[in-house]
Formats: C-alpha cells, structure tokens, sequence
C-alpha cells in the first residue's frame, strides 16, 4: 500500500498557509491559497483545488504527483445536487505512470446523472492468489498497462429514480511478472492480459443532495455488465452489482451512515476483472485486491461527527466493516467474514459546499492503512 504520509502533510501545509495568509508577506501564494480554501464571495460559484502529493513504496520508490478537484452545481443553483470532477496524475522513480479521471455530474434540476471513472496506469499490482484462503504474502508482482473506462448515463424517471445504460471497458496489456514466489498458482483465466468490453443497464435511487458528504437519504443501485466476444471481449461473463447506502442524522452534526454491497459473477471473468476487496472506500485497511474471487459481499458502518461542537472546522468518524469472497472453489460461508474498523478525523476544506477533507486509520487483522482524500469514503 501506497505510503499516503507525505501527501497529508503537503496538502495541510498548503492549509495552514491559507490559514496564516494575513501574516505571511507572500502575495502570490497567499492569494492563491486564500481563494482556494477560504470562503466564497458566492457560494454558489464552482470551486477548484489543486494541490501536489509525494509518496514513497518499494516497488515505485518516490511517486510524485498532482490532485485536482472541480466542485458545482449545475447553473449555479444550489437546489440542483453537486457535481463533483476529480483527477489525479502521478510518475514515480521507476518510470511507471498514470492518470486518473472521476466524475459524478447532475444536469439542471437533477434529470440527468453522468458518473464513471477512467484510468490509464502503468503500475504493479499485488497479487495475492484466488479466494479467501489466499497467503498472506503476495504470490506475484504483476506489471503492465491498465485501462478502464466505466460510464453509466442515467435519466430520472420518477423524483429520485434514474434508469440507464452502463459501459466499462478493461484492458490489461503487456503483462510482465516482475516476481513470483513458491506459492504463486496462475490465474486460470487472463494471466497474459485481456480485453474486455462490457454493456448493460441500471436502475438507481439516489435523493442525496451532496454525495461528498452524505448527511442524510437513501442511494441505492442496481445493474448488470454483459461481456460477450460479440462485442469486442475477449472472455464471457456477467457481472450483477448491487450498492445500497442509507444516511440518518442522529443529532446535531451528526450523522449515522451504513452500505451494504454485493459484485456477483457468472461465466469465465479474468482475474484482473474478478470481485476485489480492500480500497479507501469499502473495507479500509486492505490492500485492493488482496482477496478477490467471483463474488464479494461486504457491508460497513460509520458514525461521523461533521464537525465537534467546539469547533467549525474538525471533526472525526469511526467506522466498522466486514467481508468475504467466495466462488466455484470457494463457498459463501458466516463464519470467512473478515472484520476492519479505525477512526478518523476530518477538516472542513469548502465551507460553502460542506465537503471535508478525511484522513482515515484503519486496521485489520493483517495490519493497518492510512487513507488521505476529499470526500467522505461512501
């Protein structure tokens, strides 16, 4: 896992800077910061953040990098939901490269909802072998050219409920295995790379007005992928995903916040495009990736204090979480979920908007993860 230490001191850094700008005789950085972070003459005008971030692994060494964030609502109404446009780029000391682009973004008066992400990457990958009895050491260090482009374009059918077509596009390209140890066992399917091409549709309910930070409603999606050499892929399957979320203030500023989700598979998926567990979102403290199988099902919750009542800035959130894989080799059993919970504290980054910025410590039984990213994890 990527060592996040050094991006949470740049980034704060830069807000202590904004913070001191009345005392710091540095008129072109002060006022960049100061525009930035502080308030808005017009809190309904769209606001930008770039900020740089540094960190350090064995397998990159230094990684540098770049975040932007772009954060409106649609004709300047705030009525309308808030649409968010995030990116990230970064090279690191051994040549390896990538640049990332998420979106979520609502038409006026909430009619159209546009969300999906991209990503171009030539970066390793830990594998760790199928299933939830994989080693606790990675088996292999994979290298080799990502690409993923998922879209869904959504169109309100009813107050709050969307209906419409999803894409997600994968390839995987230029497979080199930089190391492989005694336990290493191939991958039955996709172990020199693929290309997969995936269609389908999903019907989502979503009455949550700013979805960075989450204080009370419902968001709740259904949908299905279909990958068939028909169109393009190199492997058939479906895949079948479901993701309900639900919010609930328990008093003032705060808020109670729990996500059920299940990625079921059917057919012969490669195992770059199986169920995943782990990431800054859902089961903190896992490596991504660290189990994967043909199924995932996982659930977490998430007290947040948004912010402490002696304060306008910090806040904080402690959370819990569980799950499994499971497939043809592997049943779904009560007994295999795996536990991870942490804490973590918040800084009100965009008043005008209410969006925070979270450093997040989780731990599980294999170790722990540092997470640092605007927004809240669900």
């Amino acid at each position: 896992m990527r060592n996040l230490l050094l991006s949470i001191i740049c980034f704060f850094s830069m807000t202590v800077s904004a913070q001191d700008s009345t005392r710091r005789k540095t008129p072109l950085l002060s006022n960049y910061f100061t525009k930035m972070l502080g308030p808005q003459k017009d809190p309904a005008a769209p606001q930008l953040i770039n900020y740089p971030t540094l960190a350090y692994s064995p397998e990159t060494r230094w990684e540098f990098g770049v975040s932007s964030l772009y954060v409106y609502s649609a004709n300047k109404d705030l009525s309308n939901r808030l649409s968010e446009i995030k990116a990230f780029t970064f090279y690191t000391q051994e040549n390896q490269y990538g640049i990332w682009l998420d979106h979520a973004v609502y038409s006026d008066k909430n009619k159209w909802f546009v969300y999906g992400r991209a990503r171009y990457q030539s970066f390793p990958l830990f594998y760790y072998g199928i299933g939830p009895e994989s080693p606790q050491e990675y088996t292999a260090l994979i290298d080799g050219q990502y690409t993923l482009l998922r879209e869904r374009v959504l169109r309100e059918v009813k107050p709050s409920l969307y209906f419409g077509l999803e894409l997600d596009y994968q390839r995987l390209a230029n497979v080199d295995y930089l190391e492989t140890s005694a336990q290493y066992v191939a991958p039955e399917t996709g172990e020199n790379g693929s290309t997969n091409l995936g269609l389908g549709a999903g019907l989502l309910f979503d009455n949550i007005h700013n979805a960075m930070n989450p204080r009370e409603g419902l968001y709740s999606e259904w949908a299905f992928l279909s990958y068939r050499d028909q169109i393009g892929s190199d492997f058939n399957f479906t895949t079948y995903i479901s993701d309900s979320r639900i919010y609930r203030p328990i008093k003032k500023n705060t808020v109670l916040a729990a996500q059920l989700y299940g990625q079921f598979t059917r057919g012969d998926a490669p195992f770059n495009m199986l169920s995943l567990m782990g990431g800054e979102s859902l089961m903190r403290g896992y490596y991504l990736g660290r189990y994967r199988d043909k199924n995932l099902l996982a659930g977490q919750i998430e007290y947040r204090i948004l912010p402490f009542g002696f304060s306008k800035k910090w806040g904080a959130s402690v959370f819990l979480a569980a799950g499994q894989v499971y497939g043809d080799d592997h049943d779904f059993m009560w007994n295999q979920f795996l536990p991870t919970g942490g804490a973590g504290v918040r800084y009100l980054i965009f008043p005008d908007k209410d969006i925070y910025t979270r450093i997040d410590l989780s731990f599980t039984r294999e170790g722990s993860g540092v997470y640092f990213f605007i927004g809240e994890a669900f």
